[in-house]
């Protein structure tokens, strides 16, 4: 009896010292994905969060509560308990000048929109379906709320995989006879005229420039597959048609190419704007459908940064491998020989000379494009069944999307100039 009066209160006594949660975020977490949830919830309940970047993985640490300890249980989430001490020696270590590490205080939750049709079911896109896997709380908007100037209730806004351009995603030539894709058109055709607009790709372009001035006056904006490229383009050529007869009912100027000001785009220059109505392709940003590639070799590599000048790199590319397998989508990835030179190449496969994970400033905000449909799905196709994120729970692929998730509530550094 007195033996276990004896454990009884050596648990509580070390129980009493063990003053923080340590989320690790290494090959030993049993779900990364859920882990990004854990994080955001607590940021919720007006508690800080300690990102470590490249310790462990990109670990988290927060201030010991048993119903923050109860919360990483029920969703299989692990975490270990550590006494105030060890806590502080792990800080000390980070702190050393000499080790790639640094620690940065998450404050609070950023809120999130997604840029959707209202139709669209949450598998329907990687994001929504990470989201909704890691239980991190977001509005879907589109349209009409962008034109009314409802942005500013966001703090991070996901464009979904839209066509920017007015072309409809470049589907007409597989899918101009299918019901969806008509009804689709028509519904795409009555929001612009409603909206005051004669035509889909002015409609777009409106709502393009709005997004482009949330991103200046401080707004984060995280876009992959064809809401990238095609957002770049649209702003790039305002006040040019573009559009094949088969997308607007008119021709289009005949000399579109040259009018196209590739300063008005976050990222690319110099491409080439597809006009074939044919062509699956908006422009060769994108790399080529056929790529000189097998699926089991298809890999990109993170960069490393300099966790204590380089903050905000080094966010969006913590993970666990740095080797991350490639997968394709309407865009796969950028030829690095068309991004801007004052864009950051966040990860690549350099023997295809190809980006697929960029980011850069513009005003006082940022934005980021990751290339592809879905980290676990290679190559989706219209009609494919949506990924089981059960089945992927360490993915390092769709750890990226949650980077920029949590990058907005960070207190950061100025950057190294």
């Amino acid at each position: 009896m007195k033996k276990i009066l004896f454990a009884i209160l050596l648990f509580s006594t070390l129980l009493s010292r063990a003053s923080f949660i340590l989320i690790p975020m290494d090959e030993s977490q049993t779900n990364h994905l859920k882990a990004y949830g854990i994080a955001y919830w607590i940021l919720n309940k007006n508690s800080p969060v300690d990102w470590l970047l490249n310790y462990r993985g990109g670990s988290f640490a927060f201030p010991y509560d048993k119903n923050f300890e109860k919360e990483c249980l029920v969703r299989n989430v692990k975490c270990e308990v550590i006494a105030d001490a060890a806590m502080s020696k792990i800080l000390q270590d980070i702190a050393n000048p000499e080790v790639n590490m640094d620690a940065v205080r998450l404050e609070k939750a950023p809120r999130v929109a997604v840029y959707s049709p209202k139709t669209n079911n949450p598998w329907d896109d990687a994001v929504t379906l990470v989201l909704e896997y890691a239980e991190i709380p977001y509005k879907v908007i589109y349209d009409e709320e962008i034109l009314s100037d409802e942005l500013h209730l966001y703090d991070w806004l996901h464009l979904h995989h839209e066509d920017f351009t007015g072309q409809y995603g470049k589907f007409w030539a597989a899918y101009q006879n299918a019901d969806w894709y008509q009804k689709q058109v028509a519904d795409y055709e009555s929001r612009a005229k409603a909206l005051g607009y004669s035509k889909v790709s002015q409609e777009k372009l409106a709502v393009a420039k709005k997004i482009r001035d949330f991103v200046m006056g401080g707004g984060y904006m995280f876009a992959m597959c064809s809401a990238t490229d095609s957002y770049d383009i649209a702003l790039a050529s305002e006040g040019v048609d573009i559009c094949p007869a088969q997308f607007d009912h008119d021709g289009m100027d005949a000399n579109a190419q040259n009018k196209i000001d590739f300063s008005k785009g976050f990222a690319f220059e110099n491409y080439q704007i597809s006009t074939n109505p044919y062509e699956y392709e908006f422009s060769t940003i994108d790399v080529p459908q056929i790529r000189t590639v097998a699926q089991n070799m298809d890999y990109f590599t993170l960069f490393d940064f300099s966790a204590k000048w380089d903050q905000i790199p080094s966010m969006l590319t913590q993970d666990h491998e740095k080797l991350v397998k490639g997968f394709m989508g309407q865009t796969t990835a950028f030829k690095k020989p068309l991004i801007k030179s004052d864009v950051l190449i966040l990860g690549e496969n350099k023997s295809l000379n190809e980006a697929k994970y960029i980011h850069g400033t513009y005003g006082k905000g940022t934005w980021t494009f990751y290339g592809g449909h879905d980290p676990e799905d290679y190559q989706h196709r219209v009609g494919d069944p949506p990924t089981d994120l059960n089945l992927h729970p360490n993915s390092a692929g769709y750890r990226l999307i949650l980077n920029n998730i949590l990058f907005p509530a960070a207190k950061k550094k100025p950057q190294k100039t």
